[in-house]
């Protein structure tokens, strides 16, 4: 009798959890800052319009984008082509955009090289411009790796990589499913190392 309550228990909580865990995923709460950080791993160029959006909104007055410095594209670096591109989309504002060259397989080793493309500035609050489903992490680890700034967040939706109603179509379950344990490796392991 009582392992079946238990096991109701149990299935009750896990239904819960995975039922919120879309949204538990995603923070969106850009805050005035200083800089604004776009992260790499854009789709669509949509990470690189939403920081745009906040660098003519006045959210910041200047916009990093990091980008893989080792790869090539069509001959081309892409750092390259990304900076040519970012300078084109800022117009007026282009003395204000920078590429953030980086050599990164994770968040965390992408919080470092953003690091070096902060030295030297006068900056002390930040916005993180990232993929929804990402956001939580992506804040967690940046305020963790480096506390001497003020963070925020702001979550740019993709519908064909994610959706916070992630039961509803296999890819969006999948990227939830990923990004959920990503998080909990992060919180259980990764962060508490040096």
């Amino acid at each position: 009798m009582r392992l079946g309550i238990t096991l109701i228990g149990v299935s009750v909580a896990l239904a819960v959890l995975g039922w919120t865990a879309g949204r538990y995923l995603v923070l969106d709460g850009p805050e005035r800052g200083d800089a604004i950080v776009v992260l790499a791993g854009d789709h669509n160029d949509e990470r690189v319009y939403r920081g745009l959006q906040l660098l003519r909104n006045g959210y910041g007055q200047l916009l990093l984008v990091d980008s893989d410095r080792d790869e090539i594209l069509f001959g081309r670096p892409l750092v390259v082509q990304e900076e040519e591109f970012l300078k084109r989309s800022a117009g007026m504002l282009a003395d204000h955009v920078s590429v953030c060259p980086a050599r990164a397989d994770s968040t965390d080793e992408e919080a470092k090289s953003v690091q070096d493309c902060l030295q030297g500035r006068d900056v002390r609050a930040i916005i993180l411009v990232t993929s929804d489903f990402h956001s939580r992490r992506a804040l967690s680890i940046f305020r963790r790796r480096l506390p001497q700034y003020r963070w925020s967040v702001a979550a740019v939706r993709d519908s064909a990589l994610f959706g916070e109603s992630w039961w509803k179509h296999r890819g969006w379950a999948r990227t939830a499913l990923l990004e959920s344990t990503k998080l909990i490796w992060w919180e259980t392991v990764d962060r508490w190392r040096k």
